[in-house]
């Protein structure tokens, strides 16, 4: 009888003891693998067809100064700065027009120096498309945090605030600017005309590899369906190619992207 009772506890002992490590180490596991598996499988039912993608960015680069001091034996140079105004063009992976497939909100966030220049001040603005390529500093535009677009199926002419189209028709337009390159500089060969672009950083003693740079930023959509989309771009700031240079005045180049767009909600 005795025998029957100590093997009983042993047993009852061994049974609490399999029963907590089941349900305090394998089932929250098991649970939390079969959770996952779920999600995974809801994010694929969400994303089995694209719907926006970014294949096209199209960059802009050259340079200029600031608050510009002259005499008779110098120039003066207070603020010289490089300047990239970036065209993001969104796309319909659908050409037929839907719900699905049109722009109803468009922000920017996350925004991030994921590779610092060595020289200057970094700083992101909105750009209307009608001043795209040209040499100023937007300042009044300054992105603090995030930039959200208007949307508009109305024809407009007007893009001095953040709008798009909402159909992709019109492309997401920013300036990345590098201030203070170099801040006081004087050039003592006066004689030589100064020209204000690109050929200016040059003159200036500013290597490209100084002033080379990346910034990313996530780009999100909500449709006319109220689904949202996002996606994470990362845009290199190199100002040359094998076959040019920001030194002979400006660099236009287009990056081979393929963004597409990830369907969350």
């Amino acid at each position: 009888m005795k025998n029957k009772l100590i093997i009983t506890i042993v047993f009852t002992v061994i049974a609490s003891v399999l029963s907590y490590i089941f349900f305090t180490i394998y089932f929250p596991s098991f649970l939390q693998k079969i959770n996952f598996e779920n999600d995974v499988l809801a994010f694929a039912d969400k994303n089995e067809e694209a719907v926006f993608s970014i294949k096209e960015i199209t960059l802009f680069s050259s340079s200029d100064a600031k608050n510009k001091a002259s005499s008779s034996t110098n120039f003066t140079i207070e603020n010289l700065f490089a300047y990239t105004d970036i065209a993001i063009f969104i796309e319909q992976e659908n050409q037929e027009s839907s719900l699905e497939n049109t722009l109803k909100e468009v922000s920017i966030d996350n925004i991030e120096v994921t590779s610092e220049p060595s020289l200057g001040q970094v700083h992101l603005y909105y750009k209307s498309v009608n001043d795209f390529a040209k040499s100023f500093i937007p300042e009044s535009d300054s992105i603090q945090g995030s930039l959200k677009f208007e949307t508009t199926g109305d024809e407009i002419s007007d893009f001095s605030t953040p709008i798009l189209y909402n159909n992709c028709a019109s492309p997401i337009t920013l300036s990345y600017v590098n201030e203070n390159i170099k801040t006081d500089y004087t050039l003592l060969d006066i004689e030589k005309p100064i020209t204000y672009n690109g050929a200016l950083l040059k003159r200036c003693g500013v290597a490209l590899s100084q002033i080379a740079s990346e910034i990313s930023f996530d780009v999100n959509i909500t449709n006319y369906n109220d689904e949202k989309f996002r996606s994470k771009v990362f845009i290199p700031i190199k100002y040359q190619t094998d076959e040019a240079s920001i030194y002979d005045g400006s660099i236009t180049t287009k990056l081979n992207s393929n963004y597409v767009f990830y369907r969350y909600e």
